[in-house]
């Protein structure tokens, strides 16, 4: 894969003005984008649509987790909007990632991802909803876990790639988010690691956001992950 189809820009913001100036700003740089909960909150699909028109490939971060119904609903008007990632939280249960795999069968670029462990979560956290095995064992627990329910590929930090790409086989997507490059701070990652390591060890996409996004020069920043990972 080519590095700049494994870079995936999060546009994470709060108005509709400040998504669009960073996409301009990247122009052909790049053609992955994140909306997340923030901003599809706050502007609504359409922009989700915008992207998809402007030959953006887009990973809408829904976390869904909900009752089968609910999560197949959501997974179908994803597909209808045209996004090519959606993801469902692997810790509802199989019966929520199953439901979510077969809303997508609809819609053939449409591909399912697990959210494992939040790269924000350390093991301490964990323990305090009741896990008392430590993050990167649940990582492994919950990608095995989505793997039998069909998903196409998991969302886990950096720190775990090399052990779920073992796992998981050559074919599956793991999109790793918590990725910054040396010496930058982590943010509200506790699991991080660069963009070299993290495709390294077999990540298939990194997420990059205020790295790229609160940079002087975005399109400069996004050269400069690029070169991080590329061969």
């Amino acid at each position: 894969m080519e590095p700049s189809s494994q870079i995936i820009v999060a546009l994470d913001c709060d108005n509709r003005a400040t998504a669009d100036n960073i996409v301009a700003r990247l122009g052909d740089e790049c053609r992955f984008y994140k909306v997340g909960l923030e901003l599809l909150t706050a502007v609504g699909p359409r922009f989700v649509e915008h992207l998809v028109a402007q030959g953006k490939e887009v990973f809408l971060d829904l976390k869904l987790f909900e009752i089968p119904n609910s999560v197949a609903g959501a997974v179908r008007a994803a597909g209808a909007l045209g996004v090519s990632m959606v993801t469902v939280h692997s810790m509802g249960g199989a019966g929520i990632m199953r439901a979510a795999v077969d809303a997508a069968a609809g819609f053939p670029g449409l591909r399912v991802l697990a959210l494992t462990v939040v790269t924000s979560m350390t093991d301490a956290d964990l323990a305090d909803i009741g896990v008392d095995d430590p993050a990167q064992q649940q990582v492994l627990r919950l990608a095995r876990l989505a793997d039998k329910a069909g998903c196409h590929g998991v969302i886990a930090s950096p720190q775990d790639v090399a052990t779920l790409r073992s796992e998981l086989g050559a074919d599956a997507l793991i999109v790793t988010p918590g990725v910054v490059l040396p010496g930058e701070s982590p943010a509200g990652h506790a699991r991080t690691d660069s963009p070299r390591a993290a495709i390294a060890g077999g990540a298939s996409h990194v997420v990059v956001g205020r790295t790229v996004t609160r940079a002087t020069d975005p399109a400069a920043a996004f050269r400069a992950v690029h070169a991080d990972i590329a061969p």
